[in-house]
């Protein structure tokens, strides 16, 4: 698995696209960028599209959620990076939302309100807190707050090295300039939650206190909320996300004008779903 992965990862410039929200948040670290408003909103079409065919087969939504095309929409849609995954036939076959923050961002702002934990009185102490403790730690370090959500996989995909070399991809790309705090949602549908907390994801924690797996009744699924420091990966896939991070130079970046992106509004969010199956992640 590890030569198909290493190969797989030197390939990854082929097979995977950053859709950025705009052409101002793209840095100097890509060298591949296409400022082009019609590609990047039939891409950010092709990403909702997917992702509603597979949260519709797994039973997470139901088709009225859809719009006629088939389309999961989200408001973040358009405020967001969208990481995609290709196949052979320029396909999309796996995709993430990747949100960023600005510094001064606080909790009523962020997608994480919405989490049923924060109506549970017994919870929402310690989900508020919790996060509030990441968010500060953010400012002090000067990092940016990143929530991902959107995870999407399709059947043929995961379990590859593909999936996994994804993953690692996103990875990386919260490691440029300097790193990130972030948070996501995790379905226990297809391992995610277990594959996320083996590359480096832990449970939000505060005063020796730690917030349980909940219900979501939204997705019709158990669910883990879960934080993690790009700067510090589980040691054993170090090496991986380095690689990946050798190759973001060279994977091309879709954005839209920064004049377009500014006539977008930002709205709520949608949780991770299905992410990796467990065969993608050595023992």
């Amino acid at each position: 698995m590890l030569n198909l992965l290493d190969r797989t990862i030197a390939r990854a410039s082929e097979r995977i696209v950053f859709v950025a929200p705009s052409s101002d948040c793209v840095s100097d670290v890509f060298q591949h960028v296409e400022i082009d408003n019609n590609r990047h909103r039939e891409l950010v079409r092709d990403v909702q599209r997917m992702r509603g065919s597979i949260y519709l087969n797994d039973g997470a939504i139901q088709s009225h959620q859809l719009t006629a095309d088939g389309r999961h929409q989200t408001p973040e849609d358009e405020t967001s990076w969208h990481m995609v995954l290709l196949n052979r036939e320029k396909k999309i076959t796996a995709s993430a939302l990747y949100l960023e923050h600005d510094s001064n961002v606080a909790f009523e702002q962020l997608r994480a309100r919405h989490c049923p934990l924060n109506q549970e009185s017994e919870w929402r102490p310690t989900l508020v807190n919790s996060i509030e403790a990441e968010l500060k730690k953010a400012r002090r370090e000067q990092l940016q707050f990143v929530e991902l959500g959107g995870w999407a996989v399709s059947e043929e995909t995961r379990g590859t090295s593909g999936a996994l070399a994804f993953a690692l991809a996103v990875y990386a790309f919260s490691r440029r300039a300097g790193g990130a705090l972030g948070m996501t949602t995790a379905t226990f549908r297809h391992c995610s939650a277990t594959i996320l907390k083996r590359l480096g994801g832990a449970r939000f924690e505060v005063d020796g206190v730690t917030l349980p797996p909940y219900y979501d009744p939204r997705y019709r699924c158990m669910m883990e909320m879960l934080r993690f420091d790009s700067r510090r990966p589980n040691p054993k896939y170090v090496h991986l996300i380095d690689q990946v991070r050798e190759t973001l130079g060279r994977i091309t970046v879709v954005a839209r004008p920064a004049m377009a992106a500014t006539e977008s509004p930002y709205h709520v969010f949608t949780p991770m779903s299905h992410a990796f199956e467990r065969p993608a992640l050595a023992s």
